[in-house]
């Protein structure tokens, strides 16, 4: 039709030129004379008309309107053309699988060319990770609904096996017969990796690459479901590995991360496979052990078997670059059967377990009992009851004389005392370490600073008492504050003191924070303030004889474990000896605590001590009794 219809365009075509040619070679001699352009431009208007004319009389209008659509069909044939080439990859294939067409994009992304598919199978691209009744399932679908969706493996031309997103749809032609299948997919690759990052972000640890706190208690829920349908006992494992802190201040953290991933690695090599071990957090990992036996007893002696390699493990020398680092594990433990127990309610159980561990000085592995959450229980209650104390009146001071060679009282140490009002007495042991781990030890070390300053210028009206130095305990978090000096000194203000007559006694985990700051702080309360320095429970700490020498001090304080065997180790014999020659070489005042024999008080004055606290002299005492004492 179209062919013919352009016949009878052309025919017309021709006609009308001629004709009009003719027409206006007539009409050129009756016109008046005219330029050339003038006769050129009329010659086109009338040619034209003319063509115009016969193309309408011959009836070729039908031909203009096919013309029409076929300009239409090219630019919809281009536009398919041009969606055909999409980022997604696209593969027609007959109604027997044979691939027909493929576009750029699926060259792109699996390596294979057109002419190297045209005609095969799409089973090329397999990756094997599926077998036969997952694609018989595919095509069970796929005949069923006319479409499949799902995520694929697949794999490409040089064998790299890849992740896709594909949609398959089947062609039908007007009877409801498949002509073609054609599938759309997307190489997801990329998508992948960024949601294994985010996964791996949100369930472990970028150190050590175990599970983070988070999954643990994910597995600790889904094995307590698992033990309820199994009946079995399965044991959660809190371990902290020790000496961290001591190794940061000592190497630096670059060697304290070297110890926690050499430690992660140890412990995994320990474990069942279908244990896990978590980093909870800082040096402390959880173990949770599954499937442990049916009965108590059995996955009791299980878990400790665990808990006591894991110790045996982590105690072996850890060799960090150039340094040998010890370390001294700490084990809780608790069983779960079932899930009769909230997860937190067996974290903090595991909790308990292992902070008595850590307090242990033999066996370092605990198992968590009633008693221990009785203690807990009680512990939390003496943390409210403490709040409290310091407002409604119930902490009170106590001293303890110190004496000098000719048993001279000279200085008296405060101490503090808690009188409950239904507990009675709490002693020291008690409630400190309470104080000390929460922020209440702010609050109470400076009750004490008050209260000390205050009772030196009580004392300073009397000539028996005027003379005497008391030392107060400071704690290395309120040393740690950073208005401390200032704190001090506003005290010595209010109270209007001699200020040489406050001490105040250090522990060595003070000068371990941060060496700069410390000497800043002790040089402004020495030397600005007045006041002097000693430093407490010499001799027990990490690395007492590097910074002896930098610290502006007054006094060193044998500590009161090394009286204890005086006459009984011959090392503390030789570690007293050692102190006392050393505090003497470096122009320091010697005082040795927990002196409660002749024994160890001859001992010591042989030896050169310069003065002596104790039981041998008198127990603390309120201060009513203590001027007894003087006088």
């Amino acid at each position: 039709m179209v062919v013919k219809s352009a016949r009878h365009l052309v025919l017309a075509l021709v006609i009308s030129i001629f004709v009009g040619e003719i027409v206006l070679m007539a009409s050129f001699a009756w016109l008046p004379p005219m330029p050339l352009w003038q006769k050129a431009l009329l010659n086109a208007a009338a040619l034209a008309v003319l063509s115009g004319t016969l193309t309408y009389l011959l009836g070729l209008r039908p031909l203009c309107k096919d013309l029409h659509d076929l300009q239409q069909a090219q630019a919809q044939m281009r536009i398919t053309a041009t969606a055909f080439e999409t980022h997604d990859a696209i593969m027609i294939t007959d109604a027997k699988g044979d691939i027909i067409r493929v576009n750029k994009a699926f060259e792109t992304i699996t390596g294979y060319s057109e002419a190297e598919v045209i005609g095969k199978n799409p089973r090329i691209l397999k990756s094997g990770a599926y077998d036969k009744k997952f694609y018989e399932q595919m095509w069970a679908e796929l005949i069923k609904t006319g479409h499949w969706h799902s995520e694929l493996m697949d794999r490409r031309k040089n064998g790299e096996i890849y992740p896709e997103r594909i949609t398959i749809s089947a062609v039908k032609n007007p009877e409801g017969e498949t002509t073609q299948y054609v599938a759309v997919f997307t190489d997801i690759s990329e998508q992948k990796r960024t949601e294994e990052k985010i996964y791996s972000l949100a369930f472990y640890d970028a150190m050590t690459g175990l599970p983070n706190r988070q999954l643990l208690l994910d597995r600790l829920g889904a094995s307590q479901l698992a033990s309820t349908r199994n009946k079995w006992y399965g044991a959660l494992l809190f371990l902290e590995v020790g000496n961290l802190k001591l190794l940061n201040e000592a190497m630096g953290h670059e060697y304290g991360d070297l110890l926690l991933m050499e430690a992660a690695q140890r412990l995994q090599s320990s474990l069942r496979r279908v244990d896990t071990i978590a980093r909870y957090g800082g040096n402390e990992y959880m173990l949770l052990l599954q499937n442990l036996g049916e009965n108590e007893e059995e996955a009791t002696h299980h878990a400790t078997t665990v808990a006591h390699k894991i110790c045996d493990v982590l105690k072996e020398p850890f060799k960090l670059r150039d340094h040998i680092h010890h370390s001294k594990p700490s084990v809780g433990v608790t069983l779960f059967y079932g899930n009769n127990d909230r997860l937190e309610e067996l974290v903090k159980r595991v909790d308990i377990a292992m902070h008595q561990a850590k307090q242990s000085l033999g066996d370092n592995v605990r198992f968590f009992d009633s008693q221990m959450q009785h203690l807990i229980e009680t512990r939390a209650t003496l943390e409210v009851d403490l709040h409290h104390a310091m407002r409604n009146d119930e902490l009170y001071l106590v001293y303890q004389v110190q004496v000098d060679r000719a048993l001279r009282p000279i200085a008296a140490e405060a101490l503090l005392r808690w009188n409950h009002p239904k507990r009675g007495v709490v002693p020291p042991m008690e409630f400190i370490p309470i104080a000390e781990e929460s922020s209440l030890i702010l609050e109470v070390g400076n009750w004490v600073l008050n209260a000390a300053c205050k009772q030196i210028e009580i004392w300073r009206q009397n000539e028996q008492t005027r003379g005497l130095v008391v030392s107060v305990n400071i704690s290395a978090r309120q040393f740690r504050q950073r208005d401390f000096v200032q704190q001090v000194a506003g005290i010595i203000a209010r109270y209007q003191i001699d200020a040489s007559r406050l001490r105040l006694e250090l522990t060595e985990s003070v000068a371990l924070e941060d060496m700069n700051d410390v000497m800043q702080k002790m040089a402004a309360l020495r030397q600005d303030v007045g006041v002097s320095l000693s430093l407490d429970d010499f001799g027990t700490g990490y690395s007492s004889l590097s910074y002896l020498n930098r610290l502006p001090l007054d006094e060193i304080k044998i500590d009161r474990g090394f009286m204890q065997n005086i006459g009984v180790k011959a090392n503390d014999a030789v570690m007293v000896k050692t102190i006392i020659d050393m505090g003497i070489n470096f122009n320091l005042h010697v005082i040795a605590e927990g002196v409660e024999t002749e024994e160890q008080l001859n001992f010591l004055m042989q030896n050169g001590c310069l003065a002596f606290q104790g039981y041998y002299f008198s127990k603390p005492l309120i201060v009513e009794d203590f001027e007894k004492l003087l006088q």
